[in-house]
């Protein structure tokens, strides 16, 4: 059987709603999706004055718990947990509080996981696969198996990997 790992963050979790949501209840703004690419991050489209205490919502109590889920990742990965061998893999530790609410989080809405089956990591260099589905270039790029970029804002210039643009291309290509 197959193994496909899965990142959390803009891949399963909308992380860049829930920060745009947040920023717009505070600020009455909104995310420059210019300069989020040109910065390869989320934080960089938000006005510089204020990416400090974006940054630092990262790190709130609450944050990670709350995601909205992408549309349709829960149906295709619960059908490919019956064809594949899937991990999820999330670059929690930067954040701390972000590991117990991803595990809540995952556990709440892909009950079909088991605890086997999530990983929540500092470094994702040491996992191996057959394929990998991520929104960053820079987790890929060490990947010994197929990688697959997932379509977020942050990536849109990133010509590297072979894309997926929603999870209906995943459902294609998986499926």
């Amino acid at each position: 059987m197959d193994r496909v790992l899965v990142d959390m963050d803009e891949v399963i979790a909308d992380t860049t709603a829930a920060m745009r949501n947040w920023y717009q209840s505070q600020y009455g703004g909104d995310i420059d999706y210019k300069m989020m690419l040109s910065g390869k991050s989320l934080i960089m489209g938000f006005p510089p004055e204020h990416q400090a205490r974006v940054r630092q919502q990262l790190f709130e109590p609450g944050f990670f718990r709350h995601l909205p889920v992408m549309e349709d990742s829960q149906d295709v990965l619960e059908e490919m947990n019956r064809k594949y061998e899937i991990y999820i893999v999330s670059q929690a530790t930067e954040f701390p509080n972000s590991l117990k609410e991803k595990y809540d989080w995952l556990m709440e809405n892909f009950p079909f996981f088991t605890w086997h089956q999530l990983v929540l990591c500092g470094d994702k260099k040491l996992m191996t696969a057959d394929f990998m589905i991520d929104d960053h270039a820079r987790h890929l790029e060490h990947f010994k198996g197929k990688p697959y970029l997932f379509t977020a804002g942050h990536n849109l210039d990133e010509h590297r990997f072979d894309r997926l643009d929603s999870w209906k291309d995943v459902a294609n290509k998986f499926l």
